[in-house]
């Protein structure tokens, strides 16, 4: 569930970064090239889809970033490395086998 929530916020800061780079600064946008008098097909409806797009796409990564905290799994409270006490007598130590007899060096 957290990989798929973050790979939806991933791909909601990619849209929002091609939507605030397609905005100019104080509202020119993609409505600033047609500055017609005419509002054909909505050229100047543009700025506020985009403005729009940009509150919502914020507004969506800051919900699915809550989202994903509550998703992470609970760090568990118990170390991996505990120290228990030994309840079970040691074992014995292995029985010593003679060493074999060393040969003597030859005499030069």
């Amino acid at each position: 569930m957290y990989i798929f929530l973050s790979i939806l916020i991933v791909i909601a800061c990619v849209l929002l970064v091609c939507v605030v780079l397609i905005q100019k600064s104080k509202g020119g946008g993609l409505a600033s090239d047609y500055s017609g008098g005419n509002q054909y097909l909505g050229y100047r409806k543009t700025t506020d889809f985009i403005e729009k797009a940009t509150w919502g796409l914020a507004i969506f990564i800051c919900v699915v970033s809550i989202c994903a905290s509550f998703a992470i799994k609970a760090p568990v409270a118990s170390s991996a490395i505990q120290t228990k006490p030994q309840t079970t007598a040691p074992a014995p130590a292995p029985a010593s086998t003679p060493a074999p007899a060393a040969t003597p060096a030859p005499a030069k």
